[in-house]
């Protein structure tokens, strides 16, 4: 019977679909004969039903997983963590999703904007602070992983008012111009000198049997620093203002400001 009151315009696929969805319980349905149109909505109908179903099981699950008190967590917040952690100096106590990166726990919750997102991918350098005195992409490191560590900022490095060394080289050898990549160029910086000071090898670094410090050439500042990516393209000066540090001399200053003159008329 149901053969004959089915339009035969339905394929065989469709019939099929059709029986599934009614289970031989809206027969009515069938009597009254089905047009191609009223069979897509009588799927879209029953496909939205089973649709609210799984949502209304999925909202159950999470309403039994958030605790019943709503002092536990923050509101519309499941995966919440407390860490406390030292930041530029200063202790910090944070609550936050458990898979907030140490970046946006940064910007985002400490207003400490100087590190910036790059590419967001740990490929650009952009993001690299100091944590424990050790360089890293905080756009791939978890806050929650830096707990009872301490995090060191490009805010956090001048003191008492006195810029850092690397900090006053970068400014006197010109080792930027749009400015965004250089905290995490400096912080890099900062951390690759303290490397080649406790005789850290490198790639390209040729004794390896030599212990102290390695002498920092050109060709080893620019592996050591290869992962900070300026788009400028101020190498050259990059190069120059780290090397100057690490010898403790005074390069020729690259560049000066104009005198403004007084012409008396």
């Amino acid at each position: 019977m149901r053969e004959e009151t089915i339009d035969p315009e339905l394929t065989a696929d469709e019939r099929r679909l059709l029986e599934d969805l009614l289970h031989d319980e809206n027969d009515d349905f069938s009597a009254a004969g089905l047009q191609r149109r009223n069979f897509l909505k009588q799927v879209m109908a029953a496909g939205g039903g089973v649709l609210a179903l799984q949502l209304a099981g999925e909202n159950n699950l999470l309403a039994q997983a958030v605790p019943a008190s709503p002092s536990a967590v923050p509101p519309g917040t499941i995966n919440t963590v407390k860490l406390s952690l030292k930041v530029n100096g200063v202790v910090r106590s944070l609550t936050l999703d458990s898979r907030m990166t140490l970046l946006d726990a940064l910007r985002e919750k400490l207003a400490l904007t100087g590190a910036k997102k790059g590419c967001d991918h740990g490929q650009c350098g952009a993001c690299t602070v100091l944590v424990d005195g050790q360089r890293v992409l905080s756009c791939l490191t978890l806050a929650a992983g830096c707990e009872a560590k301490s995090v060191t900022t490009i805010e956090g490095l001048a003191k008492s008012g006195k810029l850092h060394p690397v900090q006053a080289s970068f400014l006197k050898n010109d080792g930027f111009q749009c400015g965004y990549c250089t905290p995490g160029q400096i912080c890099s910086a900062v951390a690759l000198l303290k490397e080649a000071k406790n005789g850290e090898a490198s790639y390209v670094t040729k004794d390896l049997r030599t212990k102290g410090p390695v002498q920092l050439s050109p060709e080893e500042i620019r592996e050591r620093m290869s992962g900070n990516i300026c788009r400028c393209g101020a190498y050259p000066n990059i190069v120059a203002a780290i090397r100057e540090v690490h010898e403790g001399k005074d390069a020729a200053q690259a560049w000066s400001f104009v005198e403004q003159t007084n012409h008396s008329s």
